[in-house]
């Protein structure tokens, strides 16, 4: 059989153009919120066994996995992006062009960055690499977003236990996160006896109650070490206008990017959360999940190492200097376990979770070639 001649980067990404834009037009349009990316983990598994991916595979946490000459024993290089998306809507999404720009929720964030993926998958099935020190594993992952707390990526480190490296896809061209933030999320409700608010005046009001817990968080004094925020990002509660509310409810996280400091804040949590119990008045706390900081375990030098490779690719094909940051990606995970990670983008865009995100078209070329080199670097 005579093997195909091997063309460059920018050649395959230019015979493959369209190819690209017809793919980000058809997953773009497949709903998939968060703990529903299944049509999505469908079409992409169909896809990749088209392209001639015949052990590719959906695990139990709903990730698309493509190993390719992964074997037990030998050491991986892992390449993500996420399916899921923060909007809740199931069914056919409208994409949107509009010149150069093409428009539909969740585009950018990560629908373009999976595509680059799958098409880095599509480069290695056509043209194999002569040496691979290492096998690469390239993973369509479920459960970025929101309150799924890396879901996809937590399973695919608990199943492939000789991950060198790995490299997220994802956020916008130019960007490089090389450091965890982790967070925790919570539910606390708070219900008291209610009542009539003109009979009843003066009986505990669950509003009020829960307010005064937000004031008080807001109010307490951060940790010194690292950068630390919170946030309320969801209160509800009462029946109507005339009636004292027996029961409220909030969402709320705090983020870091330094280990003890979340340990000191889910403290400060418990400590607040106890002023507010009575006889009158029932506190209640759900643990929603959290996402890890790094590893003071990390192998700095290996991490150096990584960071530096891609900033130069980062700068070789965007032609702008890189931007190195802090952030909660993917990369979480491989970072708690002491295995250098990077996220990067590999599209031009704005208005990340808004139902208004755009994707400059044209970028895909420039991002297609990075998420490519970054592939094709391990494969000498």
């Amino acid at each position: 059989m005579e093997l195909k001649q091997t063309p460059d980067i920018t050649q395959y990404v230019m015979q493959h153009r369209d190819e690209t834009l017809l793919l980000l037009r058809k997953l773009a349009s497949i709903g998939a919120p968060t703990f529903h990316e299944e049509q999505r983990a469908a079409f992409c598994l169909e896809w990749l066994k088209e392209q001639g991916a015949k052990n590719v595979y959906i695990d139990e946490a709903g990730n698309v996995i493509f190993p390719f000459q992964c074997s037990p024993g030998r050491s991986s290089i892992a390449f993500m992006a996420h399916m899921d998306v923060v909007f809740p809507e199931k069914g056919q999404i409208p994409v949107k062009e509009e010149g150069n720009l093409l428009k539909a929720p969740g585009i950018g964030d990560d629908t373009a960055n999976l595509v680059n993926l799958l098409m880095c998958a599509k480069y290695v099935l056509m043209y194999p690499p002569e040496t691979l020190k290492n096998g690469l594993l390239f993973v369509a992952n479920t459960c970025e977003e929101g309150l799924g707390n890396l879901k996809g990526s937590k399973m695919v480190f608990q199943q492939h236990l000789n991950i060198k490296e790995m490299i997220s896809f994802d956020i916008y061209m130019g960007h490089l996160v090389s450091t965890a933030v982790g967070s925790h999320r919570y539910q606390i409700e708070v219900k008291t006896q209610g009542g009539h608010s003109y009979e009843d005046f003066g009986r505990k009001n669950a509003i009020q109650v829960l307010a005064g817990i937000v004031q008080k968080l807001y109010d307490q004094s951060l940790p010194t070490k690292g950068r630390t925020t919170y946030n309320v990002g969801f209160f509800e509660g009462g029946i109507s206008v005339n009636t004292i509310p027996h029961y409220a409810k909030m969402y709320y996280e705090f983020r870091s990017d330094h280990k003890k400091a979340l340990e000191d804040m889910e403290q400060k949590l418990y400590e607040i959360l106890e002023l507010y119990k009575t006889d009158e008045v029932d506190v209640y706390v759900e643990f929603l999940g959290a996402r890890p900081c790094g590893s003071e375990a990390l192998p700095q030098a290996r991490m150096d190492d990584l960071i530096g490779r891609q900033r130069k690719l980062i700068e070789h094909y965007t032609r702008q200097k890189a931007y190195i940051h802090e952030g909660s990606t993917d990369a979480n995970i491989p970072l708690s376990l002491g295995i250098p990670a990077v996220t990067l983008g590999t599209v031009a865009g704005d208005g990340a979770h808004t139902y208004d995100e755009w994707i400059e078209s044209e970028s895909l070329i420039a991002g297609q070639q990075l998420a490519l080199a970054t592939v094709l670097q391990y494969c000498i």
